[in-house]
């Protein structure tokens, strides 16, 4: 499988736009186990994100890098709103 080709830079941008909104985040954790929740991101530093997840059963603040994303391995897009 080819992956499109991005530039960290790109996904850098795409990732500090959503600063301060409701994500949802999907982890492939590999051995087909895929890990999916919804959070806030609340910080964006020059190597790293941080997300805080809603749910309760998570404990602090999850990190990604953004090789990470363009890896593939983790996705990031913003929370569809409810109606």
């Amino acid at each position: 499988m080819i992956k499109r080709n991005n530039d960290i830079q790109q996904i850098k941008q795409t990732i500090a736009d959503y600063f301060r909104t409701q994500v949802d985040v999907t982890v492939n954790l590999g051995r087909n186990k895929i890990l999916r929740f919804c959070g806030e991101l609340s910080g964006v530093y020059p190597a790293l994100f941080t997300v805080s997840p809603n749910d309760k059963a998570f404990l602090g603040k999850t990190s990604y890098s953004y090789a990470e994303v363009l890896c593939g391995s983790v996705s990031v897009r913003p929370a569809k709103k409810a109606e």
